[in-house]
């Protein structure tokens, strides 16, 4: 069982270290300097920043920021501080770590995997998440997630990093 904060949602610092083990699991058997961690802007690449740190990795690291790929950029727009992707290295053939914070429709990792075609065609995908709130509307499932859970359709679960680097969750109304 989870341990919960007093919001009643898990320890993400530990939801993290599950992660961590998850992905040092699964980058084991791969070349090294084949492993590339990809980060979705803002929680993903927060998420695979500390990733490639404590897992000592030397390959480079990328970031996407899918706003541009999303299906439903001309109804929400773009957010007031637009991070470009930084996709640092060859993606052809490549072994690519998706990392993002919380799974919930599938829409974000269908346009963060448009994106990443548009740099080459890599060896293979694997999408780990911090969460995984189910609710699909595409057919996207993670490799690895540290916590599945149903979560009320009115809310989003969103990750915060403090200044010191750890991770916490909040439940915000998407009145917020």
């Amino acid at each position: 069982m989870k341990s919960l904060n007093s919001t009643g949602l898990p320890d993400a610092q530990a939801l993290y270290e599950q992660l961590l083990e998850a992905v040092r699991g699964m980058i084991k058997p791969l070349p090294s300097q084949q492993v590339h961690l990809v980060g979705i802007h803002s929680g993903g690449a927060w998420l695979a920043e500390q990733l490639q740190k404590d897992l000592g990795l030397a390959s480079a690291m990328g970031t996407l920021n899918i706003s541009f790929y999303r299906d439903d950029f001309d109804r929400i727009g773009l957010h007031s501080q637009i991070t470009p992707s930084d996709i640092g290295f060859e993606v052809a053939d490549a072994h690519l770590i998706l990392v993002d914070d919380v799974l919930y429709t599938g829409r974000t990792i269908r346009a963060a995997m448009n994106e990443l075609f548009d740099y080459g065609r890599p060896a293979s995908i694997r999408l780990v998440v911090l969460v995984d709130r189910g609710e699909r509307q595409l057919p996207i499932q993670a490799d690895f997630s540290a916590w599945t859970v149903a979560s009320p359709a009115a809310g989003n679960l969103v990750l915060e990093r403090a200044g010191d680097g750890r991770f916490s969750l909040t439940l915000e109304n998407e009145a917020d």
